[in-house]
């Protein structure tokens, strides 16, 4: 197995972005009217798109197309000011990445966040790597796990999937490498509990960025 390209998720994968994602949902949900959540809430609420998460924390009965375009017009005029506050990119990311750049792995970045703000944080925080390709969710496409975005990214690189692995922290990551044929790569430090990863049966299930590495460049 040679791996050339490595596709990341986003929010909780590369990035600790859940309490900025929460203080935008419930200053939306504020502004309509409706009891807002913790934090801590919000990590079974993200991972499979804003119109989900909005549907989540709405409260129950809420959640009607009228509904989650106010709370999505809400939260974008807010979270565009507010993605950086507290966001940042978890422990030894950074590292990792610019090693995986230097020794000739091709990057890409495959989110559920809908685009323009996938685009803007990978922008701030990892602002000196080339990716292949950053792209989120777009309007009229599909999202994660349906395989369409990854199989985008291995057009534009011209990498095929059997030396791709998928980097996420969810199962929506994980049935997303599989729909996709490429080699699944758990991370326990996100949003997710580990059980749910081993549930999916990835090829790999790391606990800290180190582990990442040696499998991402097969040392020992």
């Amino acid at each position: 197995m040679k791996i050339k390209l490595v596709i990341f998720d986003l929010d909780g994968t590369l990035l600790d972005s859940v309490e900025d994602m929460a203080a935008s949902t419930n200053f939306a949900l504020q502004q309509m009217g409706h009891p807002t959540h913790p934090v801590s809430s919000y990590n079974w609420f993200v991972g499979n798109g804003i119109a989900r998460l909005f549907e989540r924390a709405l409260p129950e009965g809420e959640a009607s197309a009228e509904n989650i375009a106010r709370m999505r017009a809400c939260f974008t005029a807010r979270y565009k000011d507010h993605m950086t506050d507290a966001t940042r990119p978890y422990a030894g990311v950074p590292e990792l990445l610019s090693e995986l750049h230097q020794k000739g792995l091709k990057l890409a970045v495959a989110s559920n966040k809908y685009h323009a703000a996938t685009e803007q944080l990978v922008a701030h925080y990892f602002p000196d790597l080339p990716f292949v390709a950053v792209i989120g969710h777009q309007k009229g496409k599909a999202t994660k796990p349906d395989p369409s975005i990854v199989q985008e990214i291995l057009d534009k690189s011209g990498i095929p999937a059997e030396n791709t692995v998928f980097v996420g922290d969810s199962g929506v990551d994980m049935q997303t490498a599989i729909n996709s044929q490429t080699i699944a790569c758990g991370i326990s430090w996100g949003l997710r509990p580990r059980s749910e990863l081993e549930s999916y049966k990835p090829d790999f299930l790391v606990d800290n960025t180190a582990e990442l590495r040696k499998v991402l460049l097969q040392t020992k």
